[in-house]
Parts: C-alpha cells; structure tokens; sequence
C-alpha cells in the first residue's frame, strides 16, 4: 500500500528544502510539483508564446515530457533544467502559467502518474487539496514574507541569480495573491492540514516536526 505525504505553502516558505530531507530521511520520492510548472513556464518562454496565448501553452504542457532522477534533478524532454527553471525569467511568470485552469489539470494529471504505486512526497500549492486530497498526511509550511524573502535571496546569491531583496519581496508578494485567487488549484489553509511556522525554525528542525507527526499516528 503506498503512502502520500503532501506539504503546501506559499512561496519561499521551505517546502522544496524540507520536502527534500523528509524524503532523504524516510527514503521515499520527492515529486517536485513545483519544478513541473516552471518547466511549462520555461518551455513556453522558450517557445516564445505569448502569455495570453492559453491554447498554446495548454497544448505545449501537454506535449512535454518533464522527469525527476534520485538527485532531485529536472528534466525537460531530456535535458537537465535544474538551473534554469529557477531563473528570473522563469519565476516572473510561473504563477501565470500555474493559473491555466487546463496546464494544472495535466500537470495533476502527470503528478497522480508518477505517484502510482509509490511511497512519495509532495509539494506544492494545492496537494492536499486538489492533487491527492485523500493524501495520508497533510502539512500547510509557512514563514513571515519578509522572511521568505530573505531565503530567496540566499539562494540566489548562492546560484549567482541577480536580483535584490525589494525585487524578491515583491515577486513573492505577486505570488502570494495570484497563488491563492486561482480558480483551480487555488493555495488554502484547511482543518486538516498540520499548520507549521517556520520563521524561526531551521529546516532540520521543521523535517523533524514532520517525521515525528508521522510517526506518532503509526
């Protein structure tokens, strides 16, 4: 019987780091919902379709092929895109090409796909609510803006990404509104999710918090 932990938040809030480690720590798969978007975002820049082109771009999601490898790598048909796909470019417009009613349905799709018959992790904006809504656990990860913010820019500097901490604020802000006025897939708190603030907590501390509410209701 296979196990499905989903984790949701908004932007910046850890989710890709912690859901990394869990899954390290509990030797399971990481499905990088996430990375799926912004490889549709990246393809679609690279196709040069314009934002407003929905038909296109709902075609082009539906005619790539993205892959994840054991090392949390992204693949768009073929080619490794980790770097890439977390560019300014790409992040500019990820939450547009995420708001495509049709581009989240096959990107659900694909994800339910990849999960069959596995032990996985999730992350993303709407796991627990729409991807796999009967999912074994749900977590809603959190952290002030201004703290997101300041993780961003970490990580930019650190993959030599040029952008400053007003720019990223504001991105991240952008993204808050436009990930939780979606018409489908929309970012939601609910009851049943396990509410975790991490601000000031370090991402060994938030993986343990996770592992631990697993394994008490074992």
């Amino acid at each position: 019987m296979s196990l499905v932990i989903g984790i949701d938040g908004p932007a910046g809030s850890g989710k890709g780091t912690i859901t990394k480690l869990v899954a390290e720590k509990l030797d399971i798969v990481n499905i990088d919902t996430g990375a799926m978007y912004r490889s549709v975002a990246l393809a679609t820049l690279r196709a040069g379709i314009p934002l407003d082109d929905e038909e296109k771009i709902i075609a082009l999601a539906k005619k790539i092929k993205i892959e994840f490898d054991t090392n949390g790598h992204t693949y768009l048909n073929k080619e490794d895109v980790s770097e890439e796909i977390r560019k300014k470019e790409v992040s500019d417009i990820v939450s547009i090409i995420s708001k495509i009613v049709e581009v989240r349905k096959e990107m659900v799709r694909q994800q339910r796909k990849l999960a069959e018959g596995l032990d996985v992790i999730m992350e993303g904006r709407d796991i627990t609510t729409e991807v796999f809504p009967n999912a074994d656990y749900k977590f809603y990860l959190d952290a002030s803006v201004e703290e997101r913010a300041q993780r961003r820019l970490k990580q930019n500097k650190e993959k030599n990404i040029d952008m400053s901490y007003e720019e990223i604020l504001e991105s991240i802000k952008t993204r808050d509104y436009n990930d939780t006025h979606k018409d489908y897939g929309a970012l939601k708190r609910t009851e049943d999710q396990i509410y975790i603030d991490s601000t000031n907590l370090s991402i060994e501390e938030v993986a343990e918090i996770i592992i631990s509410k697993i394994k008490e209701s074992k």
